[in-house]
């Protein structure tokens, strides 16, 4: 055996190794093509984080995987999705509290804690983190035009494996996906809310022409009315006859008019 040869052992798990590496690469390249079919099924953008909170949390069966929005100011965000609690839709967290979401937002860089109970950072929720037998923490922004609009809150067990580069990877690459989804999903809602208000506006404006035309008619009723009798003696035939054509020529322009020709 030369020296650039291993030992068949060695050999052996390195081979396992690299299977199993290529096993989780498999398993995260269906999870992407999974993640694109769910979300081009929907423009809304709430059904859109739920998916990927919960394909999140299927794929690395983690304690918590969640999605969260940034507010306006700093200081607070949106807990939009949960995939330990669907029902959670919009609850607002105090960003004092959670320092790792924090400083992603603030940098648009990824927060990756190998061990969270024992990071300084987050002593004053130790306990809680030991409770439940948090292992690992990472957090990854979901970037739009370059800045921080939210992120991926994801949290591993003691009992299971802790992130690799690999899976770090694949969720910015979902993080990138997610920005593009929310993306078409602002635009699709915005062009929904434009032609709604399009529409109202031509009700309205069509109520008021009504309005217009109906006072017209009452005003016009109420004067002839009042005066028929004297109204038919000055004028005489001819100009009665001619009046006929210019109404029946004024309505026929109307009707073409609101052909659109």
């Amino acid at each position: 055996m030369t020296d650039t040869q291993q030992p068949p052992v060695e050999a052996a798990a390195a081979l396992s190794a690299r299977i199993a590496e290529l096993e989780r690469e498999r398993e995260r390249l269906l999870a992407v093509v999974e993640i694109l079919h769910e979300i081009s099924g929907t423009l809304h953008f709430v059904d859109i984080l739920q998916a990927i909170a919960r394909k999140l949390g299927e794929t690395f069966g983690l304690d918590r995987a969640s999605v969260i929005l940034s507010d306006q100011g700093g200081r607070t965000a949106r807990l939009v999705a949960s995939y330990e609690d669907p029902t959670i839709r919009n609850l607002v967290i105090d960003l004092a509290r959670y320092p790792e979401i924090q400083r992603s937002m603030d940098t648009g860089e990824t927060v990756f804690i190998a061990d969270a109970p024992t990071d300084s950072a987050l002593q004053h929720v130790k306990g809680a983190l030991e409770r439940r037998k948090v292992r690992s923490i990472t957090v990854v922004p979901i970037k739009y035009r370059g800045v921080a609009i939210g992120c991926f809150f994801l949290r591993t067990f003691k009992e299971g494996q802790t992130f690799s580069e690999g899976d770090v990877r694949f969720c910015q690459i979902v993080a990138e996906l997610t920005a593009k989804a929310l993306r078409n999903a602002h635009r699709y809602e915005s062009l929904v809310k434009r032609t709604k208000e399009a529409g109202e506006e031509m009700r309205r404006a069509d109520m008021q022409r009504l309005a217009l035309v109906s006072f017209l008619q009452r005003l016009l009723t109420a004067f002839t009315e009042h005066d028929k009798a004297s109204l038919e003696e000055l004028l005489p035939e001819t100009s009665g006859a001619e009046l006929e054509r210019l109404v029946g020529v004024a309505m026929a322009v109307l009707a073409e008019e609101a052909k659109g020709t």
